[in-house]
């Protein structure tokens, strides 16, 4: 395993160097950044919106979610742009530090931003929605709406099985928070075959 983790690191460590070597100045890094989560965040929303309710993609109710993705896109950009300087920070420790259990605990705290983002998908929602709204002049109430999205987050925890098109709504819409995650667990894979293909090689001989 410490072979593992090892190989892991310089693989991490080799991203954080190409990163920090291409970024180039901030001001101009971060909104390029921001547009793509942008673009990220829309084409997830229409792909969970064709594949999940695709009823509502027609007649007034597309309509009303063509502009409903405007805030979802800006809002999920703004929650990943963020996010993105968080696991910028989380792999500079994790790769600071000494021990094996310390190392994966950093890389873990990724996993607690997925989390968070599908609970942002539920505000951004509700948000999205009372701003259009409002700029319609039929201006709802923001607390009642949030808490219909709560409730439903609620029902999907409690019964799964009979809201499978919210979860994978969610999970549609989460995946861009999901990048850093899913990285994680591509070097990791990465590293633990390039591991048995030494054992392979060594036993050959």
């Amino acid at each position: 395993m410490d072979s593992i983790i090892a190989t892991w690191k310089t693989s991490l460590g080799r991203l954080l160097h190409f990163y920090d070597t291409r970024r180039g100045p901030l001001y101009t890094f971060f909104p390029i950044l921001f547009i793509v989560f942008v673009v990220i965040n829309i084409a997830c929303y229409w792909w969970a919106m064709a594949t999940a309710f695709p009823e509502l993609t027609r007649g007034a109710a597309g309509v009303y979610y063509f502009k409903i993705q405007f805030p979802v896109g800006i809002l999920g950009a703004l929650f990943d742009s963020l996010s993105f300087f968080v696991t910028i920070y989380i792999i500079r420790r994790a790769l600071y530090s000494r021990k094996n259990w310390d190392y994966v605990a950093h890389l873990s705290i990724d996993l607690v931003i997925a989390i968070l983002a599908t609970f942002w998908v539920v505000y951004v929602f509700s948000l999205s929605g009372w701003l259009i709204n409002l700029l319609e002049n039929t201006p709802q109430d923001l607390v009642a709406r949030t808490d219909r999205y709560e409730q439903m987050l609620t029902d999907a925890v409690a019964s799964p099985t009979a809201n499978l098109r919210n979860i994978y709504f969610g999970l549609i819409m989460g995946v861009s928070a999901m990048i850093p995650t899913c990285t994680h667990v591509l070097m990791f894979l990465q590293a633990s075959l390039h591991r048995v293909q030494v054992l392979v090689r060594d036993e050959s001989y």
